[in-house]
């Protein structure tokens, strides 16, 4: 079956999940077919007897910004929230006109990452999160009929890596210049059981990411506290960890475009930024945190 070559053609890339167009992603990778090369040893010849192995499909990955449907953040909600869904979908490859030149079928796809992109109060340049999905199969079939969706316009340009707020209850944010980016990840296995050439990704564990944060260094009062109650004086116990939230604004900085809640925060490391001789740049300090649990809210409040 050959693979969808996703960059012959100049236009826009959709996800349809069960069917439905949920909206536009700017970017595509991965989902193609292949199989491992066994070698194995033939009596007394030096060669090695070469042969394939069961197909293999690759994961998905895309990028996607915060005005997708609401059934995309909802699968991921519930991702994060260990509450694994299989998905069946599709990615269409639209041209200029919005006339459907290809599509790559995927079914029983489950989240194996969320990549959230790195928040920095000097950048200007658009942001995306990436998903990756494995599937079960994917397919490719004849694609046909025109996008059921808006044309692609400055909403997808709205997310800005510069609009964003920390929240953390007790702990001054307001001078955070940066959060580096982070990964949630969830490993998927496959089932080895039976004979079939098929085996379906079965869920496995999930892995919440530590946070780096940067700050000035004049509004760093409140986190040495921390630091030093919860580190130095050993005061950390689950009842002395924090809740907190990463929100992400509109350009105008009042609308709340989506966030990520953090739950059992807890500081482990805060450490000065380089700083070279003669420098008279703001002094900096990144707080290194661990968190328990990631939630994402997008749009109206996300599934409980």
């Amino acid at each position: 079956m050959p693979t969808v070559n996703f960059g012959s053609v100049a236009g826009n890339f959709a996800l349809k999940i069960d069917g439905v167009e949920t909206g536009y992603v700017k970017s595509v990778d991965g989902g193609a077919i292949a199989a491992d090369v066994i070698r194995e040893a033939v009596g007394p010849t030096p060669y090695a007897k070469k042969h394939v192995g069961p197909p293999r499909y690759e994961p998905f990955a895309i990028e996607i910004g915060l005005s997708m449907a609401r059934s995309v953040y909802d699968w991921i909600q519930a991702t994060l929230k260990m509450n694994y869904q299989r998905k069946n979908g599709s990615i269409v490859v639209y041209d200029y006109k919005l006339e459907a030149r290809s599509e790559r079928e995927f079914f029983n796809a489950t989240i194996t990452e969320l990549t959230i992109p790195a928040m920095d109060g000097a950048s200007k340049d658009p942001c995306s999160m990436t998903l990756k999905f494995s599937p079960e199969v994917t397919r490719t079939k004849k694609a046909s009929g025109n996008a059921t969706l808006p044309p692609d316009t400055v909403a997808r340009q709205s997310w800005l890596p510069s609009n964003f707020r920390l929240e953390i209850p007790g702990v001054d944010c307001t001078k955070v210049s940066s959060i580096d980016s982070f990964t949630v990840k969830h490993s998927v296995a496959a089932d080895g059981i039976g004979d079939a050439r098929l085996r379906l990704p079965e869920p496995g564990r999930i892995e919440f990411p530590n946070l780096a944060v940067t700050l000035a260094e004049t509004a760093a009062d409140t986190w040495t506290d921390w630091f030093d109650d919860f580190v130095l004086k050993g005061n950390n116990g689950e009842d002395r960890e924090k809740t907190g939230s990463l929100v992400f604004l509109a350009p105008n900085r009042a609308t709340e475009l989506g966030r990520i809640n953090f739950f059992n925060l807890g500081i482990f490391k805060l450490a000065s930024a380089r700083r070279d001789a003669h420098d008279e740049s703001i002094a900096h300090l990144t707080a290194h945190l661990y968190c328990e649990r990631m939630e994402l809210q997008v749009g109206k409040p996300a599934i409980t």
